[in-house]
């Protein structure tokens, strides 16, 4: 048992160090539990979406691009950052018809999560997608990508087998895989 009954780190000063394009890294001086003073260094996002759009046929619209990040090609479905005080149903259907060139009828939210909280702000919103129509493709200047099918049995399949390397990608797989029961 923790002898702290609030676990909260409060901040006392924020200090950006670096205030870029994408993120802004911080290493803000805080209030620990305990008392103590320490610091904490934390990357600061406006987060992202990500849309798993899936066809009458039960596939899944994915999207293979380089990953400067981790320096390789993964297989994701669409996704892409919020700017901020935007909607995330909104960048969710932005990205989906950049990146594939379709939109949809409906859309149901699956839910946010942090993909890494220890160091930084970033919540990642995921939208399943369906009832599609095909409208072209509207990729961004610096945008590079194929979009493949891929059947959602072989989706949970890749993610199982540890194939679908990004989180997003992993956890709209499988909770799709659940909400539908196919």
């Amino acid at each position: 048992m923790n002898e702290f009954e609030n676990l909260t780190e409060t901040t006392l000063k924020e200090n950006t160090v670096f205030d870029g394009i994408v993120v802004k890294l911080n290493v803000d001086d805080v209030l620990l539990p305990n008392g103590k003073k320490d610091t904490r260094e934390r990357i600061v996002h406006p987060g992202g979406v990500g849309i798993i759009a899936i066809t009458d046929d039960n596939d899944i619209l994915m999207v293979r691009q380089y990953r400067y990040g981790v320096q390789k090609l993964l297989l994701e479905i669409p996704a892409g950052k919020l700017e901020y005080g935007e909607e995330p149903l909104e960048c969710g259907k932005r990205e989906l018809l950049e990146e594939t060139g379709y939109i949809a009828e409906s859309y149901t939210y699956l839910g946010g999560f942090c993909p890494t909280p220890a160091y930084c702000g970033e919540i990642t919103h995921i939208y399943l997608a369906q009832n599609l129509s095909f409208k072209g493709q509207k990729l961004d200047k610096d945008e590079f990508l194929q979009v493949e099918k891929v059947s959602l049995e072989k989706a949970v399949k890749l993610a199982l087998e540890n194939k679908l390397e990004d989180g997003k990608t992993q956890i709209a797989v499988l909770k799709t895989k659940l909400l539908l029961n196919k």
